[in-house]
């Protein structure tokens, strides 16, 4: 069931003291707001204000400032906790309000359940689909479970492969011990993850202003989905609480709800015109692609000297790397990969939601595995084929254009994934999603993309700063 918490800031007990003012989000838009029509200053400005009744105040400000001009409610910072939604809306959240600063309950560090599927109903299963689909996601969360017992396994019997350091495990401490235990849960998880529903429920917590709320308040209310809907509804609702004056401009707009519909179609028509990937091998190859435009300016330099300073990866990189557009992608990335990937600020992401085949980390299964471990990985294999030749039903949904297609995915279908950024935030994420702690799988792809740049810009090999994947 969703659930959102539209959560106040207060001051700090030292902004207190020190006297400093404290505004409402939509105060605070006011007071900035009125920057644009004098230079008064901030005192002059709070001087205007009453602080036993503010709205009062606001109203004032605004009856000569139009609010509905959108640069001001980007003034008015608003938080939102989300408790209850799928982790397919959780994804497109994060494709709606990139620049948004937020967490999001995490697959690789949690171990989740049945019993964490919403009511079919809820997310717009048809009642004659419903039995089906449970069946369908809890068999899900069993091959999960089997998936995480072999994985885990594994790591107890070979350790290296999890590539801990070796003075951490001969560390006799306490801490040591605590710390080995969670590399090793997180390996399986890492691995086992693929299994899992994207109709599971999950929790998103996210800052941003109240105008970037109300854009993404639009698009969830314009989109077909009810479970969509509902979200837009009560982010609605709690909005209200923050910043009452936009409510009226947090609707469905029709543009949006065509816009939307005609992509969506598109993928439907797709599939209609395209035969079932999931008919002969289940995973697809990934195909990584990368373009550049270089800048053209007289000014420019090389990309080497643009990384002459770059010593981590917060450093400085030069204009010729900021200007230097770039677009890079995969024709198929698991929607696991994706979900992180999708998640940087940077840029324009692209991701059909076409079905292209089903990845199960059986790639990270050695070639000499223990004897004990045979069978076990063996059914694993044969669990990853089943879910595969279970797609075909979501498959088949969206040929039909029914959009509760979603809904019978995984974690482990891969669907196109293109990125559109510039050069300088390209390194910064192949730095960053190669480095400590990243997944062993989007650390994959990022070095197979990684190859295709030193094709173009050899001079920066051993300038990027590539990591090791080694875990934290």
């Amino acid at each position: 069931m969703i659930r959102v918490t539209q959560v106040a800031l207060r001051p700090t007990e030292a902004s207190e003291a020190a006297g400093r003012p404290a505004l409402t989000p939509e105060a605070l838009a006011a007071s900035g707001a009125r920057y644009s029509r004098n230079n008064e200053g901030l005192e002059s400005i709070l001087k205007r204000i009453d602080p036993d009744n503010i709205d009062k105040s606001v109203d004032s400000i605004f009856r000569m400032i139009d609010y509905g001009h959108q640069s001001i409610a980007d003034m008015a910072p608003v938080a939102m906790f989300i408790d209850g939604v799928s982790v397919w809306l959780a994804y497109y959240l994060w494709t709606l309000v990139p620049t948004a600063g937020g967490q999001e309950s995490s697959t690789r560090y949690i171990q989740l359940g049945p019993e964490g599927l919403p009511d079919p109903e809820t997310i717009g299963i048809p009642s004659s689909d419903r039995a089906e689909w449970l069946e369908n996601m809890q068999s899900a969360f069993e091959d999960y479970q089997t998936a995480l017992s072999a994985w885990e396994r594994l790591a107890e019997l070979r350790p290296e492969l999890m590539g801990i350091p070796r003075t951490l495990i001969e560390d006799p401490s306490e801490k040591a011990r605590k710390k080995e235990l969670r590399l090793r849960r997180n390996f399986g998880f890492d691995r086992a993850r693929y299994f899992l529903p994207n109709a599971c429920q999950t929790n998103v917590m996210l800052v941003m202003s109240a105008r970037a709320w109300v854009n993404c308040i639009q698009k969830l209310r314009s989109l077909t989905l009810p479970e969509a809907q509902k979200l837009g509804a009560q982010l609605a609702e709690e909005l209200g609480l923050a910043a009452p004056r936009l409510l009226k401009h947090a609707v469905a707009q029709r543009s949006m709800e065509a816009g939307l519909s005609d992509e969506w179609q598109s993928w439907s028509s797709f599939a209609q015109n395209h035969e079932d990937p999931f008919t002969s091998e289940s995973e697809a190859d990934s195909d990584p692609y990368l373009d550049l435009a270089k800048p053209t300016s007289l000014a420019s330099g090389d990309f080497k000297s643009a990384l002459q300073y770059h010593d981590n990866r917060y450093a400085w990189m030069g204009s010729e790397l900021e200007r230097t557009l770039i677009r890079f992608g995969w024709q198929a990335m698991a929607f696991a990969e994706i979900r992180d990937l999708n998640r940087h600020r940077t840029g324009t992401k692209y991701c059909p939601q076409i079905p292209r085949g089903f990845y199960a980390a059986l790639d990270q299964i050695p070639s000499d595995l223990p004897t004990e471990l045979e069978e076990p990985m063996k059914h694993v294999s044969e669990l990853a084929q089943k879910r595969a030749r279970l797609m075909r039903r979501a498959w088949e949904k969206l040929k039909s254009g029914e959009w509760d297609y979603i809904y019978w995915t995984y974690l482990g279908v891969q669907f196109p994934f293109e990125h559109n950024t510039t050069a300088d935030k390209f390194i910064y994420e192949a730095e960053l999603r190669t480095g400590t702690g990243a997944h062993y799988k989007y650390a994959n792809h990022l070095r197979e993309v990684l190859a295709l740049w030193y094709e173009k810009a050899p001079d920066t090999k051993g300038l990027v700063l590539e990591g090791s994947t080694e875990p934290e």
